[in-house]
């Protein structure tokens, strides 16, 4: 197998380095005088977090930590909102899942779906589903949204070219019809909005290919669940996507990469899940995009939205995530949200 050709680097600003502190300068106030600003209220954003953050890929896996300890540490954190992550992690059974995150004071924003649509008809059956499996458990639980993930067009593990990287016109057009008609049904039989995941190593990714799907969707059925790490792990401008599409803007997932690790990964052509491994995702507000940027104009929008927090870290030791899940709320208020 030839390896895929390595994109161009996306340019990917390193992080801000706060000055010394000195007196006012031409360009703005000092760092002290910064300091004692009150940050935006950002009160249209509900903040949560997701099994993701505990390094959680798999319903059942020995390296991961347990769906309790999940619980028990977000509660900890003091995130009030958490996604369902992959199906069968936490408990599928509404009453027991009710329980669990009631005494812990967890509600449940989103469950997850995992799609192939631009393979046209012929896996629309195998399609539905999973997703009706995964939308009754999340109707169940008083949630509104689904994430649609695209399939890979490669292997996060062996780098192995599953399916061209490009799409003909014939599968975005299966992809195009195939999501308004997966927002329809899911509206129609759960009560549910779809939100449109753009991931690295699938087929809605960069900037080109999110416009393209946007502009090729009903806006009252399909909507975009924008992930700031994916979306600029892909050369993409949060900001920007916002700011240009704010009306299709559902739902978000906050997270960052670490740029030059990035720099690397996009070099070598290496795939998402290696790339993961090697700690291109990295703990707020250490990456990229900046993030008080991203949540300001999310609250110019004036609508409410989840913004769930995720940092990709498959496999993780069990006991790294809290401590980052607790710095990162400590960040997300020091910014209003």
């Amino acid at each position: 197998m030839s390896a895929p050709a390595p994109r161009a680097v996306p340019h990917v600003p390193s992080p801000a380095q706060e000055p010394p502190a000195q007196g006012p300068s031409p360009q703005g106030p000092s760092t002290q005088e910064a300091r004692t600003q009150q940050p935006p209220v950002l009160d249209r954003l509900r903040v949560g977090s997701a099994p993701d953050s505990w390094g959680v890929w798999f319903p059942d896996d020995d390296q991961q930590v347990p769906w309790q300890r999940f619980l028990d540490e977000v509660a900890q954190a003091q995130y009030e909102w958490i996604e369902l992550g992959p199906y069968g992690y936490l408990p599928t059974d509404p009453a027991v899942l009710r329980e669990e995150t009631g005494r812990r004071g967890l509600k449940v924003s989103a469950g997850t779906v995992f799609t192939s649509l631009h393979h046209g008809p012929a896996v629309w059956d195998a399609t539905w589903e999973h997703v009706s499996q995964v939308a009754t458990l999340t109707q169940a639980m008083g949630a509104r949204h689904l994430v649609v993930i695209p399939s890979f067009w490669r292997d996060d593990k062996t780098a192995e070219e599953l399916e061209p990287r490009e799409l003909t016109a014939e599968q975005w057009h299966h992809l195009t019809r195939g999501m308004e008609r997966l927002g329809a049904r899911v509206r129609e039989e759960f009560g549910l909005g779809i939100v449109v995941h753009p991931h690295a190593d699938t087929h809605i990714d960069t900037e080109e290919h999110v416009a393209r799907f946007l502009d090729g969707t009903d806006a009252d059925l399909v909507n975009l669940c924008l992930d700031t790490g994916h979306y600029a792990y892909c050369g993409g401008d949060s900001v920007r996507l916002i700011e240009t599409y704010g009306e299709r803007i559902g739902y978000l997932h906050l997270k960052q990469v670490d740029p030059d690790i990035l720099a690397d990964v996009v070099a070598r052509g290496t795939p998402f899940g290696p790339a993961v491994r090697q700690g291109v995702m990295c703990e707020p507000p250490l990456g990229v995009p900046a993030l008080p940027p991203v949540l300001e104009a999310a609250q110019a929008l004036g609508v409410d939205l989840f913004a769930i927090v995720e940092q990709d870290m498959y496999p993780c030791p069990p006991d790294r995530p809290l401590p980052i899940a607790e710095r990162t709320r400590r960040f997300l208020r020091s910014c209003g949200a």
